[in-house]
């Protein structure tokens, strides 16, 4: 009796193909069933970075995207965030080198608002003083990218590496970098009306 209500319920659903937002280039994430497509919206589904390039050398970073829609058989996703996997983090930290954080609030150039945590690692142990100006750089070049770019923009540029990119070419003026990165990032609200200035949230050495 109760492994045919089982069988029922499972007959009942219908299996839905989520699909990456356009500016990750619709990439399929997969199929999820549900028994009403309502019930679909809302959910959040995770991938890697290599599920959407097809570049192994991404899997590292994972992906979170909600369900926003659905359109007949496909479900229709936003970013909602990302980070790095705990084995990837772990696998950056040195004995006798020192980690740099940054963890921002930003709102982009068409009102998304999200935090952003900024990591750099250095090659060898450094003074408090390069600590605060490779801050200081990342604090710049985050604020100055989400004043110029759409919430679409910034999240390819920070998730692909562009920004990180941007903040170790500068960083690396003042002391010897092994890997700079966004290692976290999550959106806090949808097109808010106001731009509101870069607030540092915390930061720690």
């Amino acid at each position: 009796m109760s492994t045919k209500k089982v069988r029922d319920k499972w007959r009942s659903k219908a299996w839905y193909t989520v699909v990456a937002p356009p500016y990750f280039g619709n990439v399929e994430l997969g199929a999820i069933p549900a028994d009403e497509q309502e019930k679909l919206v809302g959910r959040v589904v995770e991938a890697t970075l290599y599920e959407i390039t097809g570049d192994f050398a991404h899997q590292y970073l994972k992906i979170y995207f909600q369900i926003t829609s659905v359109e007949g058989k496909t479900a229709r996703t936003m970013f909602k965030g990302h980070e790095y996997s705990r084995d990837y983090l772990r696998s950056l930290v040195r004995r006798r080198t020192t980690k740099v954080d940054g963890i921002f609030n930003v709102t982009t150039k068409d009102g998304y608002r999200l935090r952003v945590a900024v990591c750099a690692f250095t090659l060898s142990r450094i003074k408090t003083s390069q600590e605060q100006a490779i801050r200081k750089i990342m604090t710049k070049i985050v604020e100055e990218k989400s004043k110029a770019l759409t919430m679409d923009q910034f999240v390819q540029e920070m998730v692909l590496g562009k920004i990180a990119s941007d903040i170790y070419n500068e960083a690396k003026k003042i002391v010897p970098l092994r890997h700079v990165g966004i290692r976290k990032s999550k959106l806090l609200t949808q097109a808010a009306q106001l731009q509101a200035p870069l607030q540092t949230v915390e930061q720690q050495g």
